[in-house]
């Protein structure tokens, strides 16, 4: 790929629904499962049940990549640090633009929530 085009494939990551987070479980084997979330580069945020598995597997090992679902003019992986931040940082209004109003704050359904923070060290690019 061009530097263009790789420029234009990350650029167009927001334009993707889902991505595939993987993280790593206690046992060094994979956890993958797919995530909503919001893109400014190099930084994704994602908002999760406080519960869930994949935090817990941050909390002990912090490296994740992130599969962008192919949906976006190119498909992409990246390869981070995820980092448990507080709920004030997150950008609701983008995560209620994209997700049809969905309301990262509302409990009811999950329960307490978490933000995920992946900093992107590296692409792995198609092609």
């Amino acid at each position: 790929m061009t530097a263009d085009e790789v420029r234009s494939a990350i650029d167009g990551v927001n334009d993707s629904k889902v991505g595939w987070l993987t993280t790593i479980r206690p046992d060094g084997s994979p956890h993958t499962t797919p995530v909503w979330f919001v893109f400014r580069d190099p930084v994704f945020a994602i908002v999760s049940a406080a519960s869930n598995v994949k935090v817990r597997n941050i909390r002990g090992d912090a490296r994740v990549s992130i599969a962008i679902d192919g949906s976006a003019a190119a498909p992409l992986v990246a390869q981070g640090t995820a980092e448990l931040v507080p709920m004030a940082g997150v950008h609701a209004r983008e995560f209620s633009e994209k997700y049809d109003g969905w309301n990262i704050a509302d409990e009811s359904v999950d329960g307490p929530r978490a933000v995920i923070q992946v900093r992107v060290d590296r692409w792995l690019l198609r092609g």
